[in-house]
């Protein structure tokens, strides 16, 4: 367990993220390893491997409620010294078969991840960042040795982009048998318990009431995906696998404001329930400094060379010119879209994540409405879409700007109340 109620936060935020930041980094080359592999079997399988991204965020939907709730009330457990409460919460036709086959070994790969998320969320609520990285970045070097081998045949008969899948599920199995031994320990600061495995409703519901809102801002992308795709679809599989890849190289961007949002909320979290008011609010000031002053350079990149990026995925050239546009387009909004992650950790720092929740709908509904009408006329274009969507993040930068204001002054009356 760490202590991050006392010491420097800026220094707390910049060891937690760097952290996160390398488990998320090996977490999104499971993605990029299997898009870059199977790029070489041509745009129809690239475009199915994005297709079955919009399931894949129905169940980072699951997840993230689940990842969440347990990190913030573990975060407040610990900050208060209760360590008895911490453990008990311890296109076309081609490209639809292509993802069907992909699906059916990549779905149980992200059921396994339920239990690696859990784990890892718990260890990450008591401060301790350290076995998520060493365990994601062992199984994604699995995961790079397999991808080829299963997908190209090189050992036994060729799997195409089944191999991506089955590579995928192998690695993250092995994640989920390691991160076990971190809570078999008898000085382990969370252990398993067989008194605690009994169902507590009363913990569900406080876990839930904090990570269903948080869980359903990755169905809403899931939303935004599917939206795409079908305007898309009448510009073919070459159109969907620009998109795809643009979105693939959008999120590996994000990976240090998502690192930091991450190590945000156990910072946040530990002091929120240490009941240290202002620690919770420099947190958010130091955090916002950090992650908009780092998006100001992705997004130069993503303006500079995101042709170049779009390139080592495809050499389609209808899919590089997609995934070209979206990316400088985008870039726009990568300053906005990083304090927003920051303002939606605080949120779940502080327990209550509907805020964050409202935003993101109205995000969605800004984007869905035009769009959808616009997709009728002639003329449409796909970058209208991605205009529409830099406007509706600027629209959630300032709803979440004041609407974390008006948390602060709900929630943080500790220091008034003490000096009363």
């Amino acid at each position: 367990m760490q202590d991050l109620t006392t010491g420097s936060l800026t220094r707390h935020l910049l060891t937690t993220t760097s952290y996160m930041l390398v488990g998320m980094v090996v977490q999104t080359l499971y993605i990029l390893v299997d898009l870059y592999w199977v790029g070489r079997l041509g745009t129809a399988a690239v475009a199915a491997v994005g297709v079955s991204g919009n399931l894949m965020f129905l169940v980072l939907a699951a997840t993230q409620m689940l990842g969440v709730g347990t990190t913030t009330l573990i975060a407040h457990a610990t900050g208060r010294q209760d360590r008895a409460h911490a453990n008990s919460i311890s296109a076309d036709a081609e490209t639809a078969r292509l993802a069907g086959e992909y699906l059916l070994w990549f779905i149980p790969a992200l059921a396994l991840q339920f239990g690696m998320i859990a784990m890892a969320s718990a260890l990450r609520g008591t401060g301790n960042f350290r076995p998520g990285m060493i365990v994601q970045t062992a199984s994604i070097v699995l995961n790079i040795l397999l991808a080829p081998v299963l997908i190209f045949g090189w050992i036994g008969p060729p799997l195409g982009v089944v191999g991506a899948a089955v590579a995928t599920f192998v690695s993250i199995a092995v994640a989920c048998a390691w991160l076990v031994v971190y809570f078999l320990p008898a000085d382990a600061y969370l252990r398993f318990t067989p008194h605690d495995w009994r169902p507590q409703p009363a913990l569900w519901r406080q876990m839930l009431k904090i990570g269903l809102p948080a869980g359903a801002e990755f169905a809403l992308m899931a939303v935004y995906m599917m939206l795409v795709y079908a305007v898309s679809q009448p510009f073919g599989a070459a159109a969907q696998a620009g998109y795809g890849i643009g979105m693939r190289i959008l999120q590996s961007c994000f990976l240090p404001v998502v690192a930091l949002g991450f190590a945000v909320g156990p910072v946040a979290g530990q002091n929120f329930g240490a009941r240290k008011a202002h620690r919770v609010r420099a947190t958010f000031r130091s955090a916002a400094l950090l992650g908009g002053g780092g998006m100001v350079v992705l997004s130069a990149v993503a303006w500079l060379a995101g042709d170049t990026m779009v390139r080592i995925f495809t050499t389609d050239a209808a899919a590089i010119a997609v995934g070209h546009d979206y990316l400088r387009i985008v870039a726009f909004s990568f300053v906005a879209s990083g304090i927003i992650f920051v303002s939606s950790s605080m949120f779940q720092a502080m327990g209550n994540t509907i805020p964050s929740l409202v935003t993101s709908v109205t995000r969605i509904v800004i984007i869905a409405i035009p769009v959808l009408l616009l997709a009728r006329t002639p003329g449409f274009s796909l970058t209208w879409v991605w205009y529409i969507s830099v406007a509706a993040v600027l629209i959630q930068l300032v709803m979440n700007l004041l609407l974390l204001q008006r948390e602060f002054r709900l929630r943080l009356n500790f220091d008034e109340v003490a000096a009363a």
